[in-house]
């Protein structure tokens, strides 16, 4: 099937970003949230982002132009309902999406493909409580979404090809690369990721090393852009706790126990950029190591 409209629900970080990338890519987009004063903000943060992209000479002004002119906001659901291809965006509790496909189910299209941005949680799960789990995939992108190159696509037992193929055409058009994911806890990219980033912060809970000096070990020892803390804020300390304990209650191994330093961390509301302390604290110029 052709794709030509799709909807975003989650106006946040990665439904802003997933927005903008499928505006520019020629799709119709719609955008949703729950309330007006964050599709607000998405709407002019995706402009702020393209004018980057115009001034760096990615883009031309006219693409930008277009692009902002492909999205529309809506608090109405049916809207969403009434796309093509839906991509479920919002934060990583299942409870949470299983209410926004409870509630988005009576609006769809007989062909409209259902797919979640989770990092981590069951397809085949989500997709058994919807009335199409053949027609339901993973849909995952990295953050920022602009300007990462891959999007994972994770199949449920029931996915069909028709579908899978269908996704894979948007990962195309989008000008991304696809990988293959069976549906296991994580995925592939976070169940190697994540773990690692977990077991820095037990490095860091058993005074191992510091936080400068765990990240810049990692960065001039192993070649990686970000330290392992560094890259935890900026996914949020919330995010890598939801998705530890994802592959420690799903696959029962020691190995993936959430450091108790990480969940005292997210007790304390310390999630990293996005709450302005973590392991760095970013209140001021520069951030600023916490421990």
């Amino acid at each position: 099937m052709e794709i030509n409209t799709i909807g975003v629900i989650g106006a946040g970080q990665m439904g802003n970003g997933i927005a903008h990338v499928m505006a520019l890519a020629g799709y119709e987009v719609r955008l949703s949230d729950i309330s007006q004063d964050a599709l607000d903000k998405a709407i002019a943060l995706i402009g702020k982002n393209l004018d980057r992209q115009v001034s760096r000479e990615k883009i031309t002004a006219e693409e930008r132009d277009a692009a902002m002119g492909r999205i529309r906001a809506t608090l109405d659901l049916a809207e969403i309902g009434a796309t093509d291809l839906v991509i479920e965006a919002a934060t990583e509790q299942e409870s949470v999406k299983q209410k926004i496909f409870d509630s988005i189910a009576p609006h769809l299209k007989p062909h409209t493909i259902l797919t979640s941005n989770t990092s981590s949680i069951s397809i085949t799960r989500l997709a058994s409580r919807t009335d199409r789990p053949e027609k339901f995939l993973g849909f995952h992108f990295m953050n920022p979404v602009p300007l990462m190159q891959l999007v994972e696509l994770i199949r449920g037992i029931a996915t069909d090809q028709e579908t899978y193929k269908a996704c894979l055409a948007v990962v195309e058009r989008l000008g991304k690369t696809a990988a293959s994911a069976e549906d296991f806890p994580a995925f592939i990219v976070n169940r190697i990721l994540v773990p690692m980033i977990n077991e820095a912060v037990y490095t860091l809970y058993e005074g191992v090393g510091n936080v400068r000096s765990i990240d810049m070990a990692m960065k001039l020892g192993a070649n990686h852009p970000m330290g392992p803390l560094e890259l935890a804020d900026f996914i949020g300390l919330d995010t890598c706790l939801a998705i530890m304990n994802v592959l420690h209650e799903g696959l029962a191994d020691t190995k993936y126990r959430p450091c108790p330093l990480l969940t005292k961390y997210v007790e304390a509301g310390w999630l990293g950029r996005k709450t302005k302390r973590g392991f760095y604290d970013y209140r001021g110029d520069e951030p600023v190591p916490t421990r």
